[in-house]
């Protein structure tokens, strides 16, 4: 009976993480599909204690609620503009947390040191599981550290790198098999070096990857953390945690297609790394302006958003760094009261991380039914009058159409520059993050709008009003 209770539970919670993806697919469904998740994660908490032996709870309790302190502690204080880093480090425990149900595994199987006859497959799921675990703790770290701007954002490119990962790869290879091999627990050599090998493996393969993949990355390490946690499942054979371990890898993996697509690069390039400098670099590779720069003052741009008929707005990294979604929301609201139509477009790669700009809209309250995904709304730049860029770079860059030996040549933009006008907002005319000079602020109807996003909307909110 209890066991049948259980098994329904996990059926019912793997139904609701599956609804919960799907609404979170849409912004209109987001807070539902939040609240899926987080309903089918309490019945599969739920069930799991059930499951336990009750001399057990105590130990649980205890650590359940000291994580949900910490996680209601850093989930208040987290800012929108440090949420990728705040991503990437919890996609760093779930790695390690399957680094550990490995070791975990392994002692309790194979403590007696007696033979392992028909313990392959445990073996071969515990070795896995490791491994991935391990590539996603120390890839997830180095992401968040590049994300935070504790190590540089430049990538790493040692001589022979790929020929070092193959290297790797093949010594991790070559330990799965004596592990599996080994009698007893004789194998803990091989699974420890295993182990540490696929650590570097997984910091040496983020930090070979540029600023300007790091949307990929996180969505990347995102697929790894479920594939690792699926594989915890197997381990511990739990049914439950094997289904959204793959729900989360698969989506991941998805995600990830998707952004590559979005900026028109190969995953496998992507993973071989070397794209994307530092942000703030020269905007031109001689340190010379590519061209006239005519720029206004948040006065001029007040009036000419309010004598617009339609305006598109561009959010970028820059709008979420200077918390400006706020003011820009007062902005919108005083535009469509005096019958301007506003929309926003957003590109797949635009912030640090897959949706952030969504998020950061939504956040401040800005209606659905305005944002727009790139391929609902390029067409309709020229027919606007203003089109407003507020810290965006690289996504509405002429040259990927332009310039066919350009770094990001092919790579789908937001046509910007076909509106009658458009307004960039930037702090300087550094570059973005993939290094890259765009030619946009030098057109005949571009205006740069320097300044901090927040002091600089404000401004033109007070004009406004």
């Amino acid at each position: 009976m209890k066991t049948g209770l259980i098994t329904i539970a996990y059926i019912a919670a793997s139904a609701l993480f599956i609804l919960s993806l799907g609404g979170l697919s849409k912004q209109e469904t987001a807070r539902r599909g939040n609240w899926y998740g987080i309903i089918g994660m309490l019945i599969a908490l739920a069930a799991t204690v059930a499951a336990m032996n009750p001399s057990g709870w105590p130990i649980l309790g205890g650590v359940v609620l000291v994580g949900a302190l910490i996680g209601a502690t850093v989930a208040a204080r987290v800012q929108m503009t440090s949420m990728p880093q705040l991503v990437a480090i919890l996609h760093s425990f779930v790695g390690l947390a399957a680094v550990l149900v490995g070791f975990g595994t392994y002692e309790a199987q194979f403590a007696t040191g007696g033979p392992r006859e028909g313990a392959t497959m445990l073996l071969v799921e515990i070795f896995i599981g490791v491994c991935i675990g391990a590539v996603t703790f120390t890839g997830s770290v180095i992401a968040f550290a590049k994300l935070q701007g504790t190590i540089s954002g430049k990538p790493l490119m040692l001589p022979g790198r790929h020929v070092i990962n193959l290297l790797m790869l093949i010594a991790t290879i070559a330990m799965g098999v004596m592990f599996v091999m080994a009698p007893g627990t004789s194998g803990h050599p091989f699974l420890l070096a295993a182990t540490v090998i696929t650590f570097v493996l997984g910091a040496h393969f983020v930090m070979a990857i540029g600023g300007a993949d790091m949307p990929v990355v996180v969505s990347m390490l995102n697929s790894y953390s479920g594939w690792a946690a699926s594989a915890a499942g197997f381990m511990l054979s739990n049914d439950l945690l094997i289904i959204t371990g793959a729900l989360v890898g698969s989506s991941g993996a998805i995600l990830s297609y998707i952004m590559c697509k979005g900026m028109n690069r190969s995953f496998i390039s992507v993973m071989l790394g070397g794209f994307g400098t530092e942000g703030g670099t020269v905007a031109s590779s001689d340190g010379q302006p590519a061209g006239e720069v005519r720029s206004v003052d948040a006065a001029s741009t007040a009036d000419m958003l309010k004598q617009a008929k339609k305006v598109i707005i561009v959010p970028g990294y820059g709008l979420a760094v200077a918390q400006a979604q706020h003011s820009l929301a007062e902005v919108v609201k005083i535009l469509k009261d005096g019958g301007t139509e506003v929309k926003f477009a957003i590109h797949p790669v635009a912030g640090r991380l897959p949706g952030h700009m969504n998020v950061l809209l939504a956040e401040a309250n800005i209606p659905y039914d305005i944002v727009f995904e790139m391929e609902e709304i390029n067409d309709e730049f020229p027919g606007t009058d203003v089109s407003w860029v507020i810290g965006a770079n690289d996504i509405v860059n002429p040259s990927a159409l332009d310039d066919p030996n350009s770094p990001i040549a092919g790579m789908p933009v937001l046509h910007v520059w076909e509106a009658r006008n458009t307004v960039v907002m930037k702090r300087s005319m550094a570059s973005g993050y993939a290094g890259v000079d765009n030619p946009l602020f030098y057109k005949d109807n571009t205006l740069m709008l320097f300044g901090d996003a927040k002091k600089v909307v404000d401004e033109i909110l007070t004009a406004m009003r």
